[in-house]
């Protein structure tokens, strides 16, 4: 699975939020949010390219991997290698650190039940 650090992942975010757009416009949206240098974004987008996440042709950058797809495969390596790949484990330690509130409670129930079709 590819993975990101942290400033790679606010890259990224530019990237899978404006998507398609030109390689010379993402380099100056990333000096002006990111405050990086040109070199820093090009070797970043390089990387991530290397990684299977985006891709860069005819100056124009499009990702491989969506954002919702890329969190997913994240969240469910998470879960395999934390608790074993049990989601019920991983609900029930997250439920004794954080309460969760009646609409959150509603959500995942009707999350559990468009699975289970």
């Amino acid at each position: 699975m590819p993975t990101m650090g942290a400033l790679e992942s606010r890259f990224a975010d530019l990237i899978w939020s404006h998507e398609p757009m030109a390689s010379r416009d993402l380099i100056k949206m990333a000096e002006k949010e990111l405050n990086w240098k040109s070199t820093t974004s090009y070797t970043v987008l390089k990387r991530l390219c290397g990684r299977g996440i985006f891709q860069l042709q005819d100056k124009t950058v499009t990702s491989l991997i969506s954002r919702e797809e890329f969190y997913g495969m994240k969240s469910e390596q998470f879960v395999e290698e934390t608790f074993d790949g049990s989601l019920p484990a991983f609900i029930a330690a997250f439920g004794t650190r954080k309460k969760l509130s009646e609409e959150e409670v509603e959500e995942l129930k009707k999350l559990i039940d468009g699975l289970r079709r």
